[in-house]
């Protein structure tokens, strides 16, 4: 796949949840230096656009070594192929761009300095799992003096004009824990859902998916290229 490049970076939809609701609501497992969040409290409702994500913690909201994620989700709907593996979690900076320090599941890669892919759920029927967990080869830490100015986000990992997934369930950052309070993030905007727009073809990212991830269905065999000539 050729690589992937970024356009800008844009606010693309007005939420009325703010941060400190994520975090009260997304991290429920502190003690155990475990950090679960449930996409249904996420400000996007756990429904996403190609390359949008919810910023789940704010820079210096959160500190410890990140040594493995964990995801338990289901796809419920899927647009132009999105697969139930497209969930990703992202650390980056504010604003939102590529070159971050990890990306975890997702098709198309933003050039994070750690790349993995979830072990299933290569599939867009809705009711597709994707169950796992995954160890960071070299694991992040994050306090005040190292990675301070990292977020957290998660969304959808697959870019191509029009594609959209909708997942329920959990993803867990093992090796975290919540400030006590939460350190103020420095100039973080609100609301916290943002996208990356990319100008590769789209086309072309959607041709060299069905090239590496056919798929069967009952009709003619091979789940349908809109892009084929």
């Amino acid at each position: 796949m050729k690589k992937f490049t970024i356009r800008n970076f844009s606010r693309l939809a007005v939420r009325r949840v703010l941060l400190g609701s994520v975090l009260a609501c997304g991290a429920v497992n502190a003690a155990h230096a475990d950090m679960i969040f449930n996409l249904n409290s996420l400000p996007s409702n756990g429904t996403y656009a190609g390359f949008n994500f919810d910023m789940a913690l704010a820079p210096g909201s959160f500190s410890g070594t990140l040594t493995s994620v964990s995801n338990n989700v289901t796809l419920t709907a899927s647009t132009l192929y999105t697969y139930a593996d497209d969930l990703a979690i992202y650390v980056a900076p504010v604003p939102l761009y590529t070159g971050g320090l990890l990306q975890v599941g997702g098709f198309s890669g933003l050039n994070a300095g750690q790349k993995f892919s979830w072990s299933n759920g290569g599939s867009s029927t809705p009711g597709t799992t994707s169950i796992g967990t995954k160890a960071i080869t070299t694991p992040i830490t994050f306090n005040s003096s190292t990675n301070s100015a990292q977020a957290i986000w998660i969304g959808n990992g697959y870019d191509a004009a029009g594609t959209s997934g909708t997942w329920t369930g959990t993803l867990t950052l093992h090796g975290l824990t919540a400030n006590n309070p939460p350190a103020p993030p420095a100039s973080v905007p609100e609301p916290s859902t943002f996208g990356l727009l990319g100008f590769g073809a789209v086309g072309l990212f959607l041709r060299k998916r069905f090239l590496g991830r056919k798929k069967t269905n009952p009709c003619n065999g091979v789940e349908a290229d809109p892009f084929a000539s």
